[in-house]
């Protein structure tokens, strides 16, 4: 199916928010620091974007961007990676009273995450976090974590984990009253040992989390993935459900994350998704899910 070629791609994006953007300095080569991917899209028209290292907490960058561009919604986060504190509430803390909107479950330090990122290359070293023990009951440590999720008003994300991880994670935190629920990238099996089913991704959108769709496995330079699969997906879990990011940043021969994001658009576009749909995924449900106001 071809897009409408009216459709003008630039004037579509303005408004929307990359909720998941890395930058330099991190693991591998990048191209951009933070200060130049948010002047960027700033640039473009986007509303914001949402810095996310593996590496290291980095809210306190955020908010010094947040200072020189000031009408542009610019958020840092924390993963629970090794490097970060792991899965340490204190840490978690420092970072929501610095600003950070989003938390991460682990990703590259994920025990369900160890063996995929050998096999492209990362050095994990241990085993692995995992945020459950044997028995499948979610660890005291994130016990202590999740409130401060909640006083904060913290978006949580899944990260790496494991399936059995998720619905522990989900389940603690709706008890808590924690609505804002993103499950990071689950169609991005390339990242994780063990992933999540369509059937399970459909049922955690019912329980009212937002499902990721990114840009970066569709890459030439990354895993070729077909775009009309990611479209069939979308379809299925339902547009209301879904946002699209880039998960762009990481490796010099990929596109810039505004450039990226731009080019997702207009792929998704091209297999069938309409531009009202990439208003819902790119725009409103970014806002709703870091809770932003519905201005464009």
């Amino acid at each position: 199916m071809l897009y409408n070629v009216t459709v003008d791609i630039d004037d579509l994006i303005k408004g929307s928010i990359d909720m998941h953007v890395h930058h330099s300095p991190a693991a591998g080569t990048t191209r951009f620091d933070p200060f130049e991917l948010a002047d960027q899209a700033y640039k473009a028209g986007m509303k914001g974007m949402v810095l996310k290292d593996t590496g290291y907490p980095n809210a306190a960058i955020a908010a010094l961007i947040r200072k020189r561009i000031p009408d542009f919604e610019i958020m840092g986060s924390l993963c629970l990676n090794y490097s970060c504190g792991g899965l340490n509430h204190h840490a978690v803390e420092s970072s929501a009273r610095l600003g950070a909107r989003v938390l991460w479950m682990p990703t590259t330090s994920s025990a369900n995450s160890v063996i995929k990122m050998r096999e492209l290359g990362v050095p994990i070293i241990d085993e692995g976090i995992s945020i459950i023990d044997e028995k499948g009951r979610l660890s005291p440590r994130m016990e202590q974590i999740l409130p401060v999720v909640k006083k904060y008003g913290m978006t949580l994300a899944t990260g790496h984990i494991s399936p059995a991880e998720t619905f522990a994670l989900v389940d603690e935190a709706l008890k808590l009253g924690i609505r804002k629920l993103f499950i990071t990238h689950p169609l991005d099996t390339e990242f994780s040992d063990k992933v999540l089913s369509m059937k399970e991704i459909k049922q955690l959108a019912g329980l009212g989390a937002f499902i990721e769709h990114t840009l970066v496995c569709h890459l030439p330079t990354e895993f070729c993935r077909d775009p009309a699969r990611t479209v069939e997906a979308i379809r299925e879990i339902g547009v209301q459900h879904s946002i699209i990011s880039t998960d762009l940043g990481l490796f010099a021969f990929n596109p810039m994350p505004v450039e990226g994001f731009r080019l997702f658009v207009a792929t998704l576009l091209r297999n069938g998704i309409t531009p009202e749909e990439i208003e819902t995924m790119a725009k409103i449900n970014p806002r709703k899910l870091l809770g932003l106001d519905d201005s464009p």
